[in-house]
């Protein structure tokens, strides 16, 4: 039996080393000049081991746009939305948003840089900002908002905005702060 339990574990460990290959060439922005046999190598596999499990580049893409959606930061936002107290929803919100983005940015910087020319780029920032839209949809609904206090959050929330703050020299901290002061217009008294 622990052999079978070792087989079954032995295509989630390939997986998981190629994911970790990609995220690191795409975090040293070297993904998109890389080779098939380049991530196979970085992952400690053969070429057609990698094949065995990703049919394309695309697939190593949009492979590691699922492993990114497994970040706790992520999936801590769902969770901050849904918070009793509007106030403090909307600013744990920004703080697992600002996290998020800054735990990929290496990342996210690779594949939006590549949106206009990477499919598998594209699905994954319009999946991104699809699953974004409804969380704060539902954020707006709580804070009574309205369509522009969602388009404000939208674009408070937006990785482009982190990327803008983080061009001006801001830390995460910063960052953070700045943000929850211009979403607190949004809250009612």
């Amino acid at each position: 039996m622990p052999t079978r339990a070792i087989r079954r574990r032995r295509p989630t460990d390939t997986r998981d080393r190629i994911m970790r290959a990609v995220r690191d060439l795409l975090a040293e922005g070297a993904f998109h000049e890389s080779t098939v046999e380049e991530v196979a190598e970085r992952a400690g596999i053969s070429r057609a081991t990698l094949y065995q499990h990703f049919r394309s580049r695309l697939e190593l893409v949009d492979g590691i746009c699922g492993w990114l959606v497994e970040n706790p930061a992520l999936l801590e936002i769902r969770s901050s939305v849904g918070l009793a107290d509007p106030a403090e929803a909307l600013a744990q919100t920004i703080v697992n948003a600002v996290r998020f983005w800054s735990s990929e940015d290496a990342v996210l910087a690779q594949l939006y840089g590549v949106v206009a020319i990477d499919p598998a780029a594209r699905a994954f920032v319009d999946r991104q900002r699809a699953d974004r839209r409804g969380e704060i949809r539902r954020l707006a609904e709580t804070l009574d908002a309205g369509d522009a206090g969602f388009t404000l959050l939208m674009v408070l929330t937006s990785y482009e905005t982190f990327r803008e703050l983080r061009l001006e020299g801001l830390d995460d901290a910063a960052i953070t702060v700045t943000l929850q002061d211009s979403a607190r217009s949004l809250l009612h008294p």
